[in-house]
């Protein structure tokens, strides 16, 4: 249970929700191959069913952290620097990203863009899902597109995000990663017959790395 004051400074981005911080590599989209430090945030209710990570969708159980603290440790280890989560965005990433651009870092961002985007960012890797959509105004500044394929049907919706954001927005087609055997090759076919789009594979689950 925590203290009014502390729900404040969470409220606020001054504390956050910390699930897990991680030096690695960078697996999926634009960026793939690349060192990174990940800041995984708490609290998600988007609600994905196919989730790998839906340990990060109760923020509560992870711990208020000041965001001083998680750019020190952050900064120790990289310049470039990933947001994600669960859904960064449920909370204010304005004190989180000012302060880490102070140290001159590069900072992404993963997120679904259900919620209105605040922060600095060098890099918005915007992957949308149906059960709650992006907020319109992402869609003009995200770089990367990236679209889960769990089945044909999402073939479609990738479509449709595709059609909303701007002509310089890299597309990417994910296969989930639970029904990677059955999907893969339908994305092959798909990126073949339709070359603006690219494949994005999750690398760091085949170099079994976090």
């Amino acid at each position: 249970m925590i203290t009014e004051e502390t729900q404040e400074l969470v409220d606020r981005g001054i504390m956050l929700p910390l699930m897990e911080e991680f030096y690695t590599i960078q697996g999926e989209g634009f960026h793939k191959g690349t060192a990174a430090y990940f800041i995984r945030i708490g609290g998600c209710d988007v609600g994905c069913h196919w989730c790998d990570v839906k340990e990060s969708w109760d923020a509560g159980l992870h711990p208020p952290t000041h965001v001083g603290e998680i750019v020190e440790k952050a900064t120790k280890f990289s310049k470039t620097i990933v947001i994600t989560g669960g859904e960064p965005l449920t909370w204010d990433m304005t004190t989180l990203t000012s302060t880490l651009k102070k140290q001159d870092c590069q900072i992404h961002i993963e997120t679904s863009g259900a919620y209105p985007l605040t922060g600095i960012w060098d890099w918005i890797c915007l992957s949308p899902k149906k059960i709650k959509l992006p907020e319109p105004e992402i869609y003009p500044l995200a770089h990367e597109l990236k679209v889960i394929i769990f089945n044909k049907h999402d073939f479609k919706f990738a479509e449709e995000q595709a059609a909303q954001v701007s002509e310089n927005c890299i597309l990417y087609l994910q296969p989930e990663w639970s029904n990677r055997d059955k999907v893969i090759p339908m994305i092959v076919d798909y990126v073949m017959k339709n070359p603006r789009w690219k494949v994005s594979l999750q690398t760091h689950k085949y170099l079994n790395i976090p």
